[in-house]
Parts: C-alpha cells; structure tokens; sequence
C-alpha cells in the first residue's frame, strides 16, 4: 500500500521523509467489497512551503521558430491560449532559453553576442516571446539559461560565459523593459562551484542581485551530488539561491538529499520535467507530475520542456511534449492538444505566493495524488487531483478548518462553495456541479483515469477561438528575394519559414549593395549543447518528391555553400545530422553532390568490407556518413562573384546545375522524399577533404575546421514530376515582431 507523504516546517523527519498527516478513517459499509472512504483534514496551520509556479520552457530548441511567422490574429491567439490568465494554460512561470547559435533539441537560435564585441539585442524571437508572456501576464515569473554559447566563450564554466549571461540581462532589462526573476548556470553540463560563484558576483556587480542563482540543472541519479560540496563550502552556498534539477517524476529526490536542502535552508525547483505522452495521457500525467513533484520531491515549482510546438513536423519532439502544435504560419492552422488542460487544471486554480498546504498532499490510497495549496490571506484554497493510476472509483471526504493563525496573519480555509472542472479522456476542463460544504466538509467519489480541480476561486473558463484556418500545405512553388523586410531588426533578422538547425541564417545586406539577402554568420564551432554537424536551415514540406531548389550564393575566400533536398530526418534532438542530399559548390568552382545518411546502423553501412570495419571500430560510428555521388569541376567560379546553385529530384534522378548548365548527376533511391535547405559546410582550416568517396564518408569535421559564411539569395523550389503546385501564398498579416525600433 502506498503511503501518504508531505513535507514542511513543523513536522518530524523519519528517515528524512515527511510523516504521514492525511487522517484515514473507514466508513460504515453496507457491501464487503466497498472501499473505504478516505478523510483528509486541511488547515492552514499546515500551509507553509510558498508556492513558486508551474509552466514550460520556451527554448532548449529553437521551439518557436515558426511561431514569430504566424498572421494575426492567429498568433495572438496561440500566445492567450498558454500565458493568459484564467483563459488556457494560464501558466505563472516560464523559462527561457538564453540562445547561443549552437543546436540545442530542434534547432539553434541566434545570439545576442555572435563574436567578441558583437552585441545586437534584436536577433531572434526570444525577447519577443517573454514580452508577449509579460504583456498578458505582468505577475509571471521569468526564468532563464544557456543551453549551447559562441565559440568566442572560452568555456561554458568561464567568465567569458557570465559576462555572456550579463549582456544579455542588460538588454532584457535596459532594450526590452523586463526582469528576470531567475537564472540558471547553464543547463545539463555539470557542476562548475568557481563559475557558479563568478556568475554570482558579477550578476551582483552589474545591478542584478535580486536575480536569484539556480543550479544545477542536471539529470540522472548525480545531479544533485553537489549538495554534498554546498553543505562543506558556506560561500557556494552563498552564491547559490535555489537547489534545482530535472525529471524528479523519473528520479526522485531521495531522504539525504532532503535533508541536505533542507539544513543548507534552500527552495528546490525542477527546472526540467519530461512528459513526453500524446492525447489525454499527456493532460494526466502531468498534473501527476506537478502533484508528485512537491508530494515526494518537495519540488515548488515544475516546468516542462516545452510549451509551443512552432517547429516542422521531421524535427524531433514535433508534438507530444506540447501544449500548441503551431507549425503552419502559411496556413495560419494552429491545434490545442490535450496537454494544455492539464497545465490549466493547475494554472487556473493556484497563484503564485499561495502556499502548499501539507495535510492535503499526499498519495490516495486508491491510486492517485492530491495536492491542496492556499491563500493564507484570504483563506482562499484549491484541490488538484489526479487518478491515473487508480483502478476504482474511490471516495474521499474533505474536511477543512476555518480556523486561522492571527500572529502570522493566516485567515482559515473558506467554508463556502467551490467550483469543480474535470478531464477525462472523453472531455476535457469541464465544469461541474459546484460543491458545498456541510459542517465544514464534504465527501467526493473520484473516477479512475480522471483530473479534478475544486476551488473557491472564480473566473475559470475554457478559453478558445472558432476562427482558426484550416491546415495547408506549404505553399509551391515558393520564392523569396528577401528585399521585402524593410527592416530586418523588426523581423529579428529572420526571415519567414526558415528553420535554422544549427547556425544562424541572417538577414542582411548583400554584399554587392543590391538589396538583401541572407548569410550564414557563424563562423566558427559552437558550444554547442549537442554534437556539431555542417550549418544548415530548412524549409518547405516533407511530402515533397520531385521538385527544384535553388539559390544564388556569393562565397567569400575560403568558403563553401549548398542547397540541400529531400531532407527527410534532422537528428535525434541529441545531434543535428541531416538524412537527404546536398549539392556543394566551393570557391574553386569544385562541386560536389553528396547524400548524407545521418547516423548510420549496420543496415546503411556502404563501401567494401574493409572500409566497413573501419567504420564499426570507430568510437564516433553512431555519427553516421557521407558518401560524395558525383563530382566536376566548373571553370570561371572565383570567390565574391553570385552563382545560381540548383538541385533538381525527378524520381531517382538528382542533377546538380551551377549558372544554368547541368554539371552533376546521380540516381539514388535512398531518400524519395523530403524538404528542402540551404548549408553552410564545414571546411578544413589547414587541408582539404578527402577527395577519394569511399574515405570521404569516414572524414568527420573536427576542431581543424571552421564553418562557412557564405550569402544566400533568391531562394526558389519549384515542383516537378509528381509534386504538384498548391495555391499560392496569400497575403497574410504577419507582423513584426520589434515594430517600430
């Protein structure tokens, strides 16, 4: 039998776990087989640990990528679903992203700070998302860290990397108007007690000691090792303001630990919590979280990994850990999952500064969790339950006290009514019948495989909107000169539709003077989160099977550039290898049409046996390969001069054309299908690639090579063959983001 556990001040420890306080008492049964009835006694004298918010990451990927290119007013819409209160989610915190141009899950997102000097507070969308989160709810609380940095930091664990951290704080507070609550030091790398200190001063030497330091945010069973350090070392305890780690639902913290927090006297956070379910599983199992997570953990405040899903459907975590799938700005087609209910169960029924009350968090005996937290000013309270895990329906009677604490300033629970809304997989966040209170208690059957939130605040609603399009294909053929953004600062200094997966693809002037285009601006290695790949960004639809891209690109010295087809898969999350093709050009006129299979298994190994053993003895095997399909040289390519760069897929034919004229061809059954991107290579620093196929595929870039830079321009994918036009682009309202600066 599962026992009913909770933490808080003024209770006994045994073994380092909270004492049961739920009082359990069997009622009277006319039938054998008739459960008993559970009795919980709330009251605020048991309400003690403050209650920080629950919510979700925006970030750890570029996760709203196309989120920033939806019309109005659809993209508003998205935004009131998630972060307007008593509408949807209704969340009271959220954490953020601090981009850094290196992949981190989906994508990358561009850095404030590309090299050293750089500084540009207007790239990228993710000062826009915090404002339109601020804007709807100025209470929510704003948390943030890095997942991947520019090469210019010396190291995550760095001054280099805490002076990273500082400018940005400057421009969300002195460009964008806003404070963040929190910051972490950087997120699942390890323990670093010298950088958590140095992050510590010079936050506090630069205006921002009111920003509170978590760390470390790790998983697996070490990630709360340092505690042990924290506990021998009082000014690392100093610098640290809150405990914080990920996937207690996986791990929970264990009695030592406990004790550790709570003798160093810190708040514990999961900064990181993983629901990866689809369809009403997901709405259940993550009100499970948020009850568990304080029930067993002592966890005040949860956030998931994450919340819009803006990103194309082959990218990794396209769906089930969201709240929204946004991922057709051309449409305007957006779809609320189950989830996002289950984050409204809570956030439509808590506020921030409420406070759990202990004797009504515990695990029901029939299956299942309760959490019960309050207003000790008003002596307002909420119930979340869940009963995921029950088999049966069960009873459980609630009785409340009202009688309050005057020297802390504690009014007694209400005794009046309390609204109910209930989940289930058939229907979810719907109002039932209010609940009244009979001599301070009532009784509750709760059905199995259901969510309940009982309050006796008012104001919830199931926010929604009828005017949401219909989904659409992503509109071919499709061309963009990028002269249209007027502004490009208005727009991030990203274009519409591009998804960058690593690097940054900017909008910029060209080189020539000619108008705008878009270069690849990272010149260099990332620290990034994941293992490295070529720099490359994608766009269109994964249906596509016949068609045509091409750009026109301008290569500085040195440089590489391609346009890439048939992009069928985008790495695991952990590691960016593209599965498709590719047709490279370098400043020497070589070309090269390459198909890139990503990790490789043993059913894709190519080459003879020998080359095949290598592989398999390599530690990097996993990282898959390259195979170069053809190759020619074109006389006259010379670097800063434009050239037409087109990859065309007719059935199992692939031709290469550079200005025009067919230099390359292949056939390949491998990919059939897939979108369309444009790369920047990675290119030797020192040596050229092997040009021999059979090693090519063995060649892994390294520390000896940098990435290219080249400028991209009139972009163009046209069908052919078996992929048919659809309707062309209409005019949208799509507005800019930073309208005005």
């Amino acid at each position: 039998m599962k026992s009913n556990r909770h933490y808080g001040k003024g209770h006994a420890w045994l073994l380092g776990w909270a004492i049961a306080v739920a009082v359990l008492s069997a009622a009277p049964t006319e039938a054998a087989d008739k459960p008993p009835v559970q009795t919980v006694h709330i009251s605020v004298a048991s309400a003690v640990k403050t209650f920080d918010g629950i919510g979700a990451v925006n970030g750890g990927g570029a996760t709203a990528v196309l989120l920033k290119d939806y019309p109005e007013p659809q993209r508003s819409q998205i935004m009131d679903m998630v972060f307007r209160p008593m509408w949807g989610a209704s969340v009271s915190t959220m954490l953020a992203e601090i981009p850094g141009d290196g992949n981190s899950t989906q994508g990358s997102m561009p850095s404030h700070s590309h090299w050293r000097g750089d500084f540009n507070p207007w790239r990228g969308y993710t000062w826009w998302v915090l404002r339109e989160a601020v804007a709807r709810n100025p209470q929510i609380t704003l948390d943030a860290t890095g997942w991947s940095a520019p090469a210019w930091v010396e190291n995550i664990w760095s001054q280099d990397m805490a002076d990273y951290y500082v400018m940005w704080l400057q421009a969300l507070r002195h460009v964008h108007g806003m404070e963040l609550d929190a910051l972490g030091c950087h997120n699942e790398k390890g323990y670093s007690y010298d950088f958590a200190k140095a992050l510590r001063r010079t936050m506090d030497e630069n205006g921002f000691e009111a920003v509170r330091l978590h760390a470390f945010d790790n998983w697996g069973r070490q990630k709360l090792d340092f505690l042990g350090e924290m506990m021998r070392d009082s000014s690392l305890a100093a610098a640290i303001d809150i405990v914080s780690a990920h996937t207690f639902s996986e791990i929970p913290v264990t009695a030592e630990q406990h004790a550790q927090i709570q003798k160093l006297g810190k708040t514990l956070w999961n900064s990181e919590e993983h629901i990866y379910r689809p369809g009403f599983d997901c709405l259940i199992t993550i009100v499970k979280c948020f009850n568990e997570n304080y029930i067993v953990s002592g966890a005040t405040k949860v956030v998931n990994w994450y919340d819009i899903a803006g990103v194309y459907p082959l990218e990794p975590y396209g769906v089930d850990p969201s709240m929204i799938v946004a991922r057709e700005p051309w449409s305007g087609h957006y779809a609320v999952r189950e989830a996002l209910w289950g984050y409204a169960h809570y956030g439509q029924f808590t506020r921030l500064g409420w406070q759990y009350v202990d004797d009504g968090c515990l695990l029901l005996d029939g299956g299942g969790s309760m959490a019960t937290l309050c207003d000790p000013t008003t002596g307002d309270y909420s119930i979340i339950v869940e009963t995921k895990d029950a088999k049966a329906p069960q009873t459980v009677t609630m009785k409340v006290s009202a009688k309050g604490i005057r020297n802390e300033g504690k009014k007694g629970l209400k005794n009046g009514k309390l609204c109910l809304w209930r989940s289930t997989a058939e229907e979810q966040f719907v109002r039932l019948d209010d609940i009244s209170l009979r001599g301070g208690a009532f009784t509750i059957t709760l059905e199995p495989g259901a969510v309940y939130s009982l309050s006796t605040t008012t104001g919830q609603q199931k926010g929604s909107f009828d005017d949401i399009p219909a989904a659409a294909p992503f509109p071919i053929p499709y061309e963009d000169s990028f002269d249209g953004y007027t502004h490009p600062a208005e727009w991030g200094y990203l274009p519409h539709y591009t998804a960058d997966i690593i690097g940054c693809f900017e909008l910029t002037e060209r080189p020539d003077g000619r108008g705008q285009c878009i270069r690849q601006v990272v010149g260099d290695h990332t620290l990034s989160w994941a293992p490295e790949w070529h720099h490359y960004t994608i766009l269109g639809d994964s249906a596509w099977t016949d068609y045509e891209v091409s750009a026109d690109v301008w290569l500085t010295p040195g440089d590489e550039a391609a346009v890439m087809g048939r992009i069928c898969d985008v790495g695991s999350g952990y590691g960016v290898w593209a599965k498709g093709y590719y047709l490279k050009l370098d400043d020497h006129g070589r070309v090269s049409l390459v198909i890139s299979r990503g990790k490789l298994d043993k059913r894709e190994l190519i080459g003879d046996a020998e080359q095949q053993a290598i592989i398999r003895s390599r530690k990097d095997y996993e990282r898959g390969g390259e195979q170069t399909l053809a190759t020619a040289a074109v006389e006259g390519i010379v670097p800063c001069g434009w050239h037409t760069l087109t990859l065309r897929f007719l059935g199992d034919n692939i031709i290469g054309l550079v200005d025009g004229k067919e230099v390359v061809h292949a056939t390949s059954a491998q990919y059939p299908k897939g979108m369309a991107g444009l790369m920047a290579p990675f290119v030797e620093k020192d040596r050229e690639v092997p040009a021999d196929a059979s090693q090519q595929m063995l060649w892994t870039p390294g520390q000896n090579t940098r990435v290219s830079t080249p400028y991209f321009d009139n972009l163009r994918i046209i069908p052919l063959g078996r992929t048919k036009a659809t309707s062309p682009l209409p005019a949208l309202n799509i507005r800019p983001m930073y309208k005005g600066i």
